[in-house]
């Protein structure tokens, strides 16, 4: 089990063969929990609720996973997350 910030998320993105589709990165990061402003969640289970079948790069991974977070979760908006 690892955990994430949602801030250095592309790292964790990087690391997947593109294109790879939704059930695959599912699979892949069910073991991952992504750290948010007001808890945390799955990150496998945040990229099966995604519309998409496949991602052909990790930028429209991380685009929809922003699609499926709750507003709350990434903070108050124009907060910056800082580089803690």
């Amino acid at each position: 089990m690892s955990e994430v910030k949602l801030s250095r998320i592309e790292a964790v993105f990087a690391d997947l063969e593109y294109p790879v589709t939704t059930d695959q990165a599912a699979a892949e990061l069910e073991d991952t929990t992504l750290l948010l402003a007001d808890g945390e969640r799955n990150l496998g289970a945040l990229i099966e609720r995604s519309g998409s079948d496949r991602f052909e790069s990790a930028a429209d991974l991380k685009s929809e996973l922003h699609n499926v977070l709750p507003r709350e979760a990434v903070g108050e908006p124009y907060q910056s997350e800082g580089e803690g």
